[in-house]
């Protein structure tokens, strides 16, 4: 990146420098044409061209300088976002997300209640936002705290589900019929990061997750010598 997006290597801000310019130019220029029109020849007024081209000039160097601003704040945050992110790859992580990969004939969840539930509704929609597969949690999955979903690709009638990453969605309520909060995660190996309209993103286990919806981290476990 040039020095005239990102000001490397010189230390200087140049598109701060820039719009201080423009702006004393811009109050000059106005200082300037109030004059004019004060003592315009009412018989030969001015030309009204000439000033209007001066101010859609100006208007194209304060858009210029805007642009500047953005590039430079997308190479800072794409920078730091992916050095932060690639630094994850090969380990396990948890992350907040509803979205996981079925691979094999298995996906996988972990669902946080934050208190005791009643009830507590499981459903794994497609990409669609169809549901698939419907499944009430037994007494140990209504307890306070976090439980693993493993979904076993199959639909509500036994059919196998085609491979791709689905979604999940747990609706808990207690014995008032009042709603317990549920959290999502997913647990997995980091394998890969990506930039997404602007935004960072993890692949773990085949499911895509922004790198700042991680919530904890930790060394892949080890393969055990031959």
């Amino acid at each position: 990146m040039t020095d005239a997006v990102t000001g490397a290597g010189s230390g200087v801000d140049t598109s701060a420098i820039g719009r201080t310019r423009l702006a004393e130019s811009f109050d000059t220029f106005l200082s300037l044409l109030t004059t004019q029109l004060k003592n315009q020849d009412p018989l030969s007024p001015l030309d009204s061209n000439q000033f209007t081209q001066q101010i859609v000039q100006m208007t194209g160097v304060e858009q210029q300088l805007l642009t500047n601003d953005l590039l430079k704040s997308l190479v800072s945050n794409t920078s730091n976002g992916v050095s932060t992110a690639v630094s994850l790859i090969g380990k396990e992580v948890r992350a907040a997300s509803t979205d996981a990969k079925l691979a094999n004939g298995k996906a996988e969840w972990i669902y946080d209640l934050s208190r005791e539930a009643n009830d507590v509704k499981i459903e794994v929609l497609d990409s669609n936002g169809k549901v698939v597969r419907t499944v009430s949690a037994d007494e140990a999955g209504r307890k306070a705290g976090d439980h693993t979903f493993t979904w076993d690709g199959k639909d509500q009638n036994g059919l196998k589900m085609a491979d791709g990453v689905y979604i999940l969605r747990v609706t808990a309520m207690d014995t008032n019929y009042a709603t317990v909060p549920a959290s999502i995660y997913i647990d997995g190996l980091v394998t890969g990061v990506e930039q997404s309209n602007g935004e960072t993103m993890l692949t773990v286990d085949g499911a895509k997750v922004p790198w700042n919806y991680v919530t904890t981290i930790r060394q892949a476990a080890q393969e055990p010598a031959a």
